[in-house]
């Protein structure tokens, strides 16, 4: 497949004002994409967003590119990347975009594309839009422009959405829950789900003021939801990212509930329901504890690369339903057809109310061995991983750890990072044993 130039792995993302995410760009963006997708259909998009204070630009610069192409617009506002995907099935509109940098600091953004069916944009659609966005911007004629509305329904929509995926004879009367909407597009929708199912919520993470997104909050940044779960002896806790895709848990006694252990609890309630399709895909960075875990339910465990556009394609192929990854994207295609932190804490919520059990019951029996991740940033257009001496340094790692063992070594697709996972028995020597790449990867860099 030709080599993309704009599109990523989730998009297009980076810093705001530089590089590919600049107000031009996201006005070419929409014009490009408009062209493309008015081709067929009802010419209609939908755009949603994060809370970041960009946002605001980027969606008049769509809005205006996409209206520019002939397409009507109807905007959200600030809603989860999941309720795009979720309304742009229900519209039956052309297209759903999403600006947002999930997890990233406030001062990066991003565009993403979902197709009508509410899945990823197909790569020989991003192809497409891309070779649009090499030509010079014509505007159509004036009585065939787009106009522009807004989906004033939007919250009450997905929150009813996400309320239907618990199961009707329970309820979570009787829980405490704190609710961590990392001051991101959660905020107004994911403590009002778990309130109208009966619990009893403590949110934090949820005054958005247009640069606090993931500030110390959130799925990425876990202190602060484990130091409120204990402080107010709560059952516990769920923390999303920015743009409510991703979902970390924490039990009752502080610890966190990761994308793992959250597949493990999935997968043993549908495999006790006679629901398991096949088994569970993870990526080369879940943890060997889960595979495991997995083989001692006879349940079935793949490896996709990392990325939830991965554990999709992997999930496809082998039609399976549950898949996902350790950072806390959760696919469950019986429930969606994106990553949905909502849901996926949704889903929990009911198997612990299926089995009457707490969360630290659900995980008891997978043991998760000791792995660390190290993020090094790079700058340049070299690869640090071609360096001879981070390789002698992943070859003298991997010959001490032998077969108990695993060392990854991977480019972010969204960030200039190196990710340096090592993983085995003892915690202090993987410790050790990162670092000792991670500087490699330092002086290469």
């Amino acid at each position: 497949m030709k080599e993309r130039k704009f599109f990523g792995t989730d998009g297009i993302r980076g810093k705001v004002g530089s590089g590919q995410m600049t107000p031009e760009l996201a006005l070419k963006l929409g014009w490009a994409a408009g062209r493309v997708l008015s081709r067929s259909g009802t010419k209609k998009v939908i755009i949603g967003k994060d809370t970041r204070i960009s946002g605001y630009m980027f969606e008049s610069a769509l809005e205006a590119g996409l209206s520019a192409a002939g397409l009507n617009v109807m905007l959200m506002g600030p809603m989860p990347t999941p309720a795009v995907a979720y309304l742009t099935r229900t519209f039956r509109a052309e297209a759903g975009v999403v600006i947002s940098a999930s997890h990233n600091p406030y001062y990066d953004n991003g565009i993403k594309f979902f197709s009508t069916d509410g899945s990823k944009l197909d790569d020989n659609l991003e192809l497409e839009i891309e070779a649009e966005l090499e030509k010079p911007l014509v505007c159509v004629e004036s009585h065939l422009l787009g106009k522009v509305s807004r989906i004033e329904d939007a919250r009450g929509r997905y929150i009813e959405y996400c309320k239907g995926n618990f199961p009707a004879e329970h309820t979570l009367t009787g829980l405490k829950i704190v609710v961590d909407c990392a001051h991101g597009a959660t905020y107004h929708i994911a403590p009002a789900v778990f309130r109208e199912l009966g619990a009893e919520v403590i949110a934090i993470g949820d005054k958005p003021n247009g640069v606090n997104i993931n500030d110390k909050v959130g799925a990425t940044s876990m202190g602060k939801i484990c130091e409120t779960v204990l402080a107010e002896s709560a059952d516990l806790g769920i923390a999303l990212d920015g743009d409510g895709d991703r979902i970390m848990m924490v039990n009752s006694k502080g610890e966190v509930i990761d994308g793992d252990q959250i597949l493990y609890i999935l997968a043993c309630d549908a495999k006790s329901r006679g629901v398991l399709r096949g088994g569970v895909v993870g990526t080369l960075m879940s943890n060997l504890g889960l595979d495991l875990a997995l083989q001692a339910l006879d349940i079935p465990f793949a490896r996709s690369k990392v990325g939830d556009r991965y554990v999709m394609e992997l999930l496809k192929e082998l039609d399976w339903r549950i898949g996902g990854e350790n950072s806390g994207h959760i696919l469950n295609l019986d429930h969606g057809t994106t990553g949905d932190g909502i849901v996926a804490g949704i889903l929990v919520l009911a198997a612990m109310r299926r089995q009457n059990a707490t969360l630290e019951q659900l995980t008891s029996a997978m043991e998760m061995l000791p792995q660390v991740l190290v993020n090094v940033r790079f700058e340049g257009e070299h690869d640090p991983l071609q360096s001879d001496k981070v390789k002698a340094a992943q070859a003298q790692v991997e010959s001490e750890l032998g077969v108990r063992g695993r060392v990854l070594l991977r480019k972010s697709g969204t960030e200039p990072l190196i990710r340096v996972m090592v993983e085995g028995d003892d915690h202090s020597t993987v410790l050790a044993h990162a670092n000792l790449i991670a500087d490699a990867v330092k002086s290469a860099s």
